[in-house]
């Protein structure tokens, strides 16, 4: 009886087909993958910004043929120098100079450096086709509101709070899935994340997890639509730190929805 209540908590909402809002964010995502400056497929390295980042000649931090340039942070604020010219490098703003893109991120004092630009890698994302059963609606029991440190989609490292659990159908059973409130970048904006794995895990989807986002409903209730998974940028380039899989977060059964992986050789897994 617990277990039947379980999933009436959070049962399968049916869907006919992927939603036009979905098959759009798709395409928008494609696109911006394969031509925006800051894409993954152009990152050429994450560092530490720490006492400085050199930029240019091969003994540099980051070797850029053409290039000498030099990001630095003092008292919270960052400054990129290129040819003797100093400007201030906004965080979570790309910045352009020439055929060198950089962004810098983080908090002051832990501030990270991306830097893009040179050749770029060619991936495209795919998905599983849609899968009606793998969307539902329901309750997210409320958390700790513990803070802890993870890395998000795009491998940065956050404060998140643990908001809660949802609990779903896994198999025969049910799963638990731990859910966090990252903050945006930039913004005073938050999303409720989970990073889950599951049976597909290195066999068809990214090995080390993928993110779904949870979210909430007019009437209090929640939508997981696990058709919405994506990879971490780790996926299209191992530049990026890759995150940790949450505690819990593993389903027994095969999840085959959302984003699946090609691996380097360019086959589909």
């Amino acid at each position: 009886m617990r277990l039947a209540l379980l999933f009436l908590a959070f049962a399968p909402a049916l869907q006919a087909q992927a939603p036009p809002d979905l098959e759009r964010e798709r395409a928008d995502f494609a696109g911006w993958m394969a031509n925006a400056l800051n894409s993954p497929l152009a990152a050429r390295a994450v560092v530490a910004v720490g006492s400085g980042v050199r930029i240019g000649p091969e003994d540099s931090d980051v070797p850029f043929p053409g290039v000498d340039a030099r990001v630095t942070e003092q008292r919270g604020a960052l400054t990129l120098t290129i040819a003797r010219n100093d400007r201030v490098l906004p965080r979570y703003r790309p910045v352009t100079a020439g055929e060198l893109t950089v962004m810098a991120q983080g908090e002051p004092g832990r501030s990270l450096l991306v830097v893009f630009g040179g050749s770029r890698r060619s991936k495209t994302p795919f998905y599983y086709p849609y899968n009606n059963s793998a969307v539902y609606v329901g309750t997210l029991q409320p958390g700790t509101h513990n803070t802890v440190r993870v890395l998000t989609l795009e491998g940065m490292e956050v404060d998140a709070t643990e908001a809660g659990t949802v609990t779903v159908p896994d198999g025969t059973g049910s799963i638990k899935l731990r859910v966090y409130r990252i903050p945006e970048p930039g913004t005073e904006e938050s999303e409720l994340m989970i990073f889950f794995r599951d049976g597909t895990s290195d066999k068809g989807s990214y090995p080390a997890g993928r993110f779904v986002t949870l979210l909430p409903l007019p009437d209090g209730r929640y939508r997981l639509d696990l058709n919405r998974a994506r990879n971490p940028f780790c996926a299209y380039n191992s530049t990026y730190p890759c995150p940790a899989p949450w505690p819990g977060n593993t389903f027994s059964s095969a999840i085959e929805a959302g984003e699946r992986y090609q691996s380097s050789a360019g086959s589909h897994e």
